[in-house]
């Protein structure tokens, strides 16, 4: 299961209405997650996020309420579910190409952990673990999470994988890496102008 958790998100393009900006940013990530062939996709949202969420998500797709928008609280539903592996995601990172969610995925073979950094210093773009998650994961946001951060709770610094790094949508910075080619992030797209 991969599900993308509806971030905080405090900046917007000069000119582009914040709430609908946070929404192409979501909806885009949520339409990569829905196309995955390997993984089922769901959407996680605190209760001031639902709408949103239910707006965003595809038919039939899980929607997770948690209390608060770190990834332990997306995990144990995953597993509740029954999920066997879960990656949690961060719902500003429009243009992600899916052979990033898979890069994700695949240290879960024998690494406990996996995580991929946001780029500019910006937390985490996901992180990845078998369930039930390890005791020794502690929670964060995304935001606040690095692997340094998560290896130091866990009992070898070799339990936590890093994988390539994708960049998410934080601020001007990270706008002007956006790449054109890439295929999707058609809202966030129409959004600065086609």
């Amino acid at each position: 299961m991969v599900a993308a958790l509806l971030v905080p998100v405090t900046w917007s393009p000069p000119g582009v209405d914040l709430t609908a900006w946070r929404t192409a940013l979501a909806e885009d990530v949520v339409d990569l997650l829905a196309r995955l062939a390997q993984a089922e996709a769901a959407v996680a949202a605190t209760a001031g996020d639902l709408d949103l969420a239910r707006e965003i998500a595809w038919p039939g797709m899980r929607i997770y309420e948690v209390p608060t928008p770190t990834y332990l609280p997306v995990l144990a539903a995953a597993a509740k579910d029954g999920f066997d592996q879960a990656a949690v995601i961060a719902a500003d990172a429009p243009d992600v190409p899916g052979m990033i969610l898979g890069k994700l995925l695949r240290p879960l073979e024998n690494k406990a952990v996996a995580v991929s950094p946001g780029g500019a210093g910006n937390g985490l773009f996901g992180l990845a673990t078998s369930l039930p998650a390890p005791d020794w994961l502690a929670d964060h946001e995304l935001d606040d999470a690095s692997a340094q951060v998560l290896r130091r709770g866990a009992p070898r610094p070799g339990d936590v994988s890093s994988t390539p790094e994708w960049r998410r949508l934080r601020g001007p910075a990270e706008l002007a890496r956006l790449d054109p080619a890439l295929e999707g992030w058609e809202n966030t797209r129409a959004l600065l102008g086609g």
